[in-house]
């Protein structure tokens, strides 16, 4: 007889504060340095981030973290998917997770929960721009909650020495578009 697993504790999904912005550099400049989920090429500072964590704050969009045995193991962000003002209804997100604490549940919990106070703000689309077509984790992620694929734009980013591709998926939130925004 083997014995079961032991139960992997769910993060604690809260609002980012200021307090979380050297965690969220460190977590995200990582992925910068070593990934192409994000076409960025150099590391934000935590200054930067706190401006990033401000703005988002000031337009009322959600920034997530999750908190693990004490420590950001992740965060989420959604940010408007364009400027103009036809857009205004529709956001982009963005899930990172500290390499270590992959595979534990933490960007679907978080993802998920981004949805959920997207929608409860009174948005009606969720895009997801996913950088690097062989970026299969996440893919999978957004699969999981409901997204659908709606494009490739090939070769578009050059990162690490090699063409990228970005994924397009997408899926309505709130009411989606079966009526006119608030």
């Amino acid at each position: 007889m083997t014995a079961e697993p032991p139960a992997q504790t769910p993060p604690t999904i809260r609002r980012a504060s200021a307090a979380d912005v050297p965690a969220i550099a460190a977590l995200y400049g990582h992925h910068v340095r070593h990934g192409t989920a994000s076409f960025e090429l150099e590391a934000p500072s935590e200054q930067r981030v706190g401006e990033r964590l401000e703005a988002a704050a000031a337009r009322g969009l959600p920034y997530l973290v999750a908190e693990l045995d004490g420590t950001v193991a992740g965060y989420a962000i959604a940010n408007p998917y364009r400027p103009r003002p036809a857009y205004a209804w529709c956001l982009e997100d963005s899930v990172y997770v500290a390499a270590e604490r992959h595979g534990r549940g933490i960007g679907s919990t978080l993802l998920a929960s981004l949805l959920e106070r997207s929608a409860d703000a009174g948005f009606r689309q969720m895009v997801a721009v996913i950088g690097d077509s062989a970026n299969t984790a996440s893919v999978r992620l957004h699969e999981k909650l409901a997204f659908r694929h709606v494009g490739v734009l090939e070769n578009v980013g050059y990162k690490h020495g090699r063409w990228l591709d970005t994924v397009l998926m997408q899926r309505p939130i709130g009411a989606g578009a079966d009526t006119p925004p608030r």
